[in-house]
């Protein structure tokens, strides 16, 4: 008998988006299953089913997946309607063949550690799991973080009514002439410029912020605005998570 599997998951594994944009797509009426129009979306689907989108066949593609160090003045999207610089911008076409997209996201002013793939499962798991994914940045702020400030946030930091989870802290250097200091600070979530609105909250400015590592992933001294291709150990890491 055919195994049959959700079918946003489908799309995903195929390359179309992620899971979640998938399901939008699906929403949408952009998707058929053996000429029908599909909004459905605990539809399941087998290997013998036939799946269009925008009228074009889903093609299974080869899984690839790149590590970019991202620079700041770049928009995390696919496209962006103003013109501004994206993220897809710093590929080469041919990569781009492959209908990758970033894992996560890092604002227009935040540089460092950005995944891309083609893998919607793996994208999914990675930021839509219940698991806990670290991420860890370099923050320069202004200022000194206190023993009060750095106990706030390992503890957790009170965000439009809700509390961080905890943090770790690492105090990298001060610098008394310019009154800043350096800091390493590792997270488990991914709200909305979190990292930034957690050391404001303690009325540090955020001078500076650089994404040293995501779920394990570094840049192994890759030049801002290059990427590489993850390592087989790296990939075999993400999915072990």
């Amino acid at each position: 008998m055919d195994n049959l599997e959700r079918l946003q998951k489908v799309m995903a594994q195929a390359g179309v988006a992620s899971r979640r944009a998938s399901e939008e797509i699906i929403k949408s009426g952009r998707v058929s299953v053996n000429g029908k129009i599909v909004r459905e979306l605990g539809t399941k689907v087998g290997k013998k089913d036939i799946i269009l989108v925008d009228g074009k066949p889903i093609i299974k593609e080869n899984k690839v997946y790149y590590v970019l160090n991202k620079p700041t003045g770049f928009m995390t999207t696919l496209s962006d309607d103003l013109g501004r610089r994206t993220v897809m911008d710093l590929f080469n076409k041919e990569d781009l063949e492959n209908r990758i997209y970033p894992i996560g996201r890092l604002d227009y002013d935040t540089s460092g550690v950005l995944l891309f793939t083609n893998d919607g499962e793996l994208a999914y798991k990675l930021t839509k799991s219940a698991k806990e994914v670290e991420k860890s940045y370099q923050v320069r702020i202004k200022g000194k973080l206190s023993q009060g400030d750095i106990i706030k946030l390992m503890k957790g930091i009170e965000l439009d009514g809700i509390k961080t989870k905890r943090a770790r802290v690492e105090v990298l250097s001060v610098d008394k002439v310019n009154d800043s200091s350096s800091i390493k600070l590792t997270i488990t979530e991914g709200r909305n410029r979190q990292v930034r609105r957690m050391c404001e909250a303690l009325g540090h400015e955020v001078k500076k912020l650089k994404r040293l590592s995501f779920a394990g992933i570094t840049l192994d001294d890759l030049p801002e605005g290059a990427y590489r291709p993850l390592k087989p150990h790296e990939i075999k890491k993400l999915y072990s998570l």
